[in-house]
């Protein structure tokens, strides 16, 4: 069985670099990607974070797709309820018009930060309600397909400068709501198995199948498993640089946010941990793919074929650069060595 590997981009903020070079890492991180084979390039979105400096990915993928020539790269994703989906619409149809054939539009429904960065987004308006996220997913499509009835006023709207131009569309999520909506739509799906890994189940797919069948879709369903990596030389250096990824989730919602810790410092925490702390951390560990490459090529093979995809969205978060570049590499030895980069959408 053979996959394609996409890297989604949290653009972190390493220990080892300074805040204001993380966006200068992505692009160094994205260069070394297209040459090693990957098929994709994703840029998060995250406000008012003292580990994650990606704030707008449309930005960041556009200095990307300048500098490389294979990949597709596109937003993993933009958040939507913060915006207006006819700006959203606009911006990715002159990106799809500079980069032809290369730009895909990942959308989700969370804030990607806390509920002060989504007020001071909206201002002066209120942030919108999450429940007006379908109806704000249905209107970017039908702005990028050119959909609206006659009777809409938004028909008569125009997106220049390439009225045809149209990205690939996805949509991130870790559900059913997410993945019956994008069904409905006749958008691909990106399953976040790596923000939650105990609910993220095939049935997820299967589900987005029977709604995109049931909305008369006929396209080939797309499907995208995200999973969180580290790969090093051995299974004990994995496990140990993976130490910062796990413990910063770990932490998640816990008092105040933290930058990324290096190994040592998680090691020193973790053995003042209690028994349950313990447990906790391990557990987060366990449903991370960690190791060699070779555990690491099983593991990712395993995922994909229990849940029925071709395509592996990695997630790589380390303290420092090095460690990060070093995981992509061993990755795309062990899974793309004899693999060609493709460009289908």
């Amino acid at each position: 069985m053979s996959v394609l590997l996409t890297v989604i981009d949290q653009t972190p903020i390493h220990g080892d670099r300074s805040a204001n070079h993380a966006p200068h890492t992505s692009l160094e991180l994205a260069k070394a990607c297209d040459e090693l084979g990957y098929h994709r390039y994703w840029l998060a979105e995250h406000h008012s974070s003292i580990q994650f400096a990606g704030p707008a990915p449309e930005i960041l993928l556009t200095l990307i797709a300048s500098h490389t020539r294979h990949m597709r790269i596109g937003s993993g994703g933009v958040m939507l309820t913060h915006y207006s989906p006819y700006k959203v619409a606009e911006v990715f149809r002159l990106l799809t018009t500079l980069f032809p054939g290369r730009i895909d539009l990942g959308i989700g429904r969370a804030p990607g930060g806390s509920q002060l960065s989504s007020a001071a987004l909206a201002f002066p308006a209120q942030p919108s309600d999450m429940d007006h996220f379908p109806e704000q997913a249905e209107q970017l499509c039908a702005f990028l397909r050119n959909s609206f009835s006659a009777s809409h006023p938004f028909s008569q709207l125009h997106c220049p400068p390439n009225e045809g131009a149209c990205p690939s569309l996805w949509m991130l999520g870790s559900g059913g709501g997410s993945a019956g909506l994008a069904g409905q739509l006749g958008i691909g799906l990106a399953l976040a198995r790596f923000i939650a890994p105990q609910t993220c189940t095939p049935a997820i797919f299967d589900y987005h199948d029977q709604a995109l069948i049931k909305a008369g879709h006929t396209q080939r369903s797309q499907r995208l498993l995200a999973l969180a990596v580290v790969c090093a030389e051995t299974d004990e250096q994995a496990r140990f640089i993976a130490g910062t990824a796990a413990y910063r989730k770990m932490m998640t919602g816990r008092g105040p946010r933290e930058p990324l810790l290096s190994p040592v410092e998680v090691e020193h925490r973790r053995q003042q941990m209690s028994v349950v702390q313990r447990a906790e951390f391990d557990e987060i560990l366990d449903n991370m793919v960690v190791g060699s490459p070779s555990r690491c090529r099983a593991e990712i093979l395993r995922l994909c074929k229990v849940f029925g995809t071709c395509e592996a969205g990695i997630v790589t978060v380390t303290y420092g650069f090095e460690a990060r570049l070093a995981s992509y590499q061993l990755l795309a030895q062990a899974l793309l060595a004899n693999c060609t980069t493709q460009t289908t959408p």
